[in-house]
């Protein structure tokens, strides 16, 4: 496999900088387990851009993170496991393996049956690989809400998963409730009724079809607007927010909210 000029370009510049002679320190002092959280890092600032519908950013970011990809396969390629060129060959097998009806001969009517099939066929290459449970192979370094949802998706698909939302909604309840009789029982206790209360709202999420990180990202983004907001009307007014009393600061983020809805929300 031949890589493109600028590919090529990007692959022989990061053979450099790993260079233990004429390369940078710092890249040569990385690993896998240094280079992860950043990988983790550019993955979120490339969902950033395409939630914002940033295109300029949405090139540089998903150059950020073509360069973690190259980082780790350069990394590899020094310890003899492997090289760029083969986690591109392994990839596009896996793709012309998981989508028979545009490389083969299968039908697939819909997006939706798509979907059906798409798992179906990882669940066959998880057997094949000697896997003992529905839940084998869900990475326990996903976000922790990513991860409930798809631990819940797989559960789900062998049958464990209630058949109307109704109940679910009675689950949260019982677990703020179950919360509420932990308050005084210690910071363990309360962690771990929390943790049962969020893993309610993300299968509420999840049956609802809405991606609950995506729904808490798009909510963060809304409570810093609001409280910028916030600030900057109370420093109109001369006042710092921490010398406003919290009626007061509340006041302001209704009116924050208010003016939000009369112009549409934005997203």
């Amino acid at each position: 496999m031949t890589a493109s000029p600028d590919l090529q370009r990007l692959l022989e510049i990061m053979a450099r900088l790993r260079d233990p002679i004429s390369g940078c320190p710092w890249d040569v002092a990385q690993s896998f387990k240094t280079i992860a959280p950043y990988t983790i890092e550019e993955a979120y600032e490339v969902a950033e851009a395409a939630e914002l519908n940033d295109a300029p950013a949405l090139k540089d970011e998903l150059g950020d993170l073509l360069l973690q990809v190259v980082f780790h396969a350069r990394m590899a390629e020094e310890a003899g496991s492997f090289a760029f060129n083969d986690v591109a060959r392994a990839i596009s097998d896996k793709m012309v393996r998981r989508h028979p009806h545009v490389f083969s001969d299968a039908a697939i009517a819909s997006a939706a049956a798509q979907t059906v099939a798409w798992e179906e066929q990882k669940a066959t290459e998880r057997e094949a690989k000697g896997a003992a449970s529905a839940l084998d192979g869900v990475g326990a370094g996903l976000p922790a809400l990513s991860r409930a949802a798809k631990l819940q998706r797989r559960a789900a698909r062998v049958g464990f998963d209630w058949r109307e939302v109704a109940p679910i909604f009675d689950k949260i309840e019982e677990e703020i409730a179950e919360l509420r009789a932990a308050m005084n029982e210690g910071a363990a206790r309360i962690e771990d009724e929390i943790g049962d209360l969020l893993f309610s709202v993300v299968n509420l999420a999840r049956r609802l079809e809405t991606d609950p990180e995506q729904a808490l990202r798009g909510a963060c983004r809304k409570f810093e607007r609001r409280f910028r907001q916030v600030e900057a009307r109370l420093q109109a007014q001369g006042r710092a927010p921490g010398a406003a009393s919290l009626d007061e600061m509340e006041a302001e983020w209704q009116w924050a909210k208010s003016a939000e809805r009369n112009m549409g929300e934005k997203p």
